[in-house]
């Protein structure tokens, strides 16, 4: 409770400072600041949104770093927003440490580290970074987690499905597809929390690479490794944000950066497995322009049927094939029900038309994508995490190339790459591998269709044959026609109940007859008046309201209701948006 108050609490600031800057309010725009002191209304949407989840802490900044690998969920200028978030989380003290590394470790730190730095050279939102020297003399790297951080993950997880599952019914936040994403960011955080996955992606990166000179893997020391201890070789070299650096070693730069982006493009079309945080400070560059690979806690993996989609996507980019490009998009996202396939196939052809004529030297691959990003987020795609994850993995992939070599160009060295991958696709052994998974499919149908078809005339002649239909939103109408009903028929019966005055009344008018007469026994005129104006003497009549009297207490009530019913049914059915649409 006093986490989800806390988190209400921020979210409440920098949404009142939204609304503020909303609707332009001059008198209230001094009322809240950020922490440097500088008015939150000055700031735009998006930089507000950063700044909100670096107040909420680790969780929350590991959410928005993987959402800036969601551009086609937060739109990209949030996305670009989002990648500017560090954590800057205080270091555990060594004694915290020293307790952590003997109870994963099992024995004594000094029985392990000749040396051990106390002092952290890092420490990010997961854990926390030592230098350390082993007894045979050789320098590591330990990556120690923070204390207690597995529990405080797993209580703001829970407390952002809560919040998620109320923000996907919000008309605003739908089309961000809140449950879906935070359940995918639990899967993704769950993972970087276990140490041995990083372990064993290193130790498969190392063994694919381990001929090749030019990519140094950081060894692992398993030994002295577990769910939360990570112990690798320690790397020196200069990382590729360091430019002024690189140069003063004499690297080649152009060439570094085009052998940086060969080393991905083999991952990823050949190996189908690739290193998904191609950030400059991941990347180390040393002497004999050997590169260098830091950080395997977010790698990708892709199948034949994904790395073929991509082809099509790069063969669509780099033919400006309009159609081909068009259909992958569709294939592969998730798409809403009231999707213009023709509109979206239009957009796709004046999005490829305004880069077919550039010169492919000035054509940044990044901007392409994200142009192709901002037309998927228009029109309420969802791509697959693993597909946005491998075309924002190319773009930091084009800028870390840009930041060694202003001349880089990615789409070019693809459209070099074009014809190997394309040959590659219907090389013999990757069509024998597709004809085999065909197949076995086949094979598994074969053995399988039989049984379930003598099943179903086996149930067809017993009687018990079911058909089962699910009809896409059957029940919510099916609820509304039967509130309708008894909105409809409640007003009827009370209405009669008001006619017929059904008691108990309200504003009741009383009469009697004041004195008896029979006219049979009397026969003068005058005799007659009286006796007739006995008879409407009125004694003791209540006070009317409004003109009205004898109003029925339960058909009036009943009448209510029904209006009330009436009213609510008529707002549901008005933000659903199918009031007076039609189908």
């Amino acid at each position: 409770m006093n986490r989800g108050t806390e988190i209400f609490t921020v979210l409440s600031r920098y949404g009142l400072a939204d609304w503020i800057h909303q609707f332009n309010l001059d008198f209230a725009k001094g009322i809240l600041k950020a922490k440097d002191g500088e008015l939150l209304s000055k700031y735009s949407r998006e930089a507000r949104i950063r700044m909100a989840i670096s107040d909420l802490g680790p969780t929350y900044i590991k959410l928005g770093q993987i959402l800036s690998t969601r551009p086609d969920i937060v739109g990209v200028e949030l996305a670009d927003e989002l990648k500017k978030l560090q954590a800057d989380v205080p270091a555990d003290s060594f004694h915290i440490v020293k307790t952590t590394l003997e109870s994963e470790l099992c024995q004594p730190i000094e029985s392990i580290f000749a040396r051990f730095d106390e002092v952290p050279i890092a420490s990010a939102s997961i854990g926390q970074v030592h230098l350390a020297e082993l007894l045979d003399g050789k320098t590591v790297v330990v990556k120690v987690q923070h204390a207690d951080i597995e529990k405080k993950v797993n209580e703001d997880l829970d407390i952002l499905a809560g919040f998620a599952s109320m923000a996907e019914r919000l008309p605003e936040f739908a089309p961000y597809h809140p449950t879906t994403t935070v359940a995918e960011f639990q899967r993704a955080l769950r993972r970087e929390l276990d140490y041995g996955r990083e372990e064993r992606n290193m130790l498969q990166f190392a063994a694919q690479f381990s001929e090749d000179e030019t990519v140094l893997i950081p060894a692992v020391y398993s030994e002295y490794c577990t769910s939360r201890v990570l112990t690798m070789e320690y790397v020196e070299g200069v990382k590729m944000s360091q430019r002024a650096a690189l140069l003063e070693m004499g690297v080649n730069l152009p060439e570094v950066a085009r052998r940086g982006a060969e080393l991905y493009v083999q991952m990823i079309f050949d190996l189908g497995f690739y290193h998904a945080d191609p950030h400059p400070g991941n990347i180390l560059i040393l002497p004999g322009d050997v590169i260098g690979l830091l950080d395997f806690g977010m790698v990708g993996r892709i199948d034949d049927r994904l790395r073929e989609e991509m082809e099509d996507l790069l063969v669509g980019l780099t033919s400006s094939d309009a159609d081909m490009l068009s259909s992958v998009i569709m294939r592969w996202g998730s798409l809403p029900k009231e999707l213009d396939e023709n509109s979206l196939r239009r957009e796709v052809a004046d999005f490829i038309n305004d880069y077919a004529n550039r010169p492919l030297e000035k054509m940044n691959f990044g901007e392409v994508i994200n142009d192709m990003f901002k037309i998927i987020r228009s029109y309420h795609i969802a791509l697959p995490p693993q597909v946005a994850m491998l075309l924002k993995t190319m773009v930091m992939l084009d800028g870390t190339g840009r930041l060694l070599d202003p001349e880089f160009n990615l789409v070019g060295l693809l459209q070099k790459h074009r014809r190997r991958i394309m040959m590659k696709r219907f090389s013999p052994m990757r069509r024998i591998r597709k004809w085999t998974r065909f197949y076995r499919e086949v094979e598994r149908l074969a053995e399988i269709a039989p049984r379930r078809f003598s099943d179903m005339l086996e149930q067809i002649r017993t009687g018990k044959f079911d058909v089962h239909l699910d009809l896409r939103m059957l029940g919510p109408t099916v609820n509304r026609l039967v509130t309708g009903i008894i909105a409809s028929s409640l007003f009827l019966g009370s209405s009669l109940m008001l006619s017929m005055k059904v008691p108990p009344l309200l504003f009741h008018q009383r009469t009697h007859v004041a004195q008896s007469y029979d006219p049979v026994k009397e026969v003068t005129d005058k005799a007659a008046e009286n006796a007739e104006s006995a008879i409407k003497t009125v004694v003791g009549e209540d006070a009317a309201y409004m003109g009205m009297r004898d109003i029925s207490i339960v058909g009036m009530s009943g009448i209510i209701i029904s209006f009330g019913i009436s009213l609510r049914l008529l707002l549901a059915i008005n933000k659903s948006g199918h009031l007076d649409r039609t189908e």
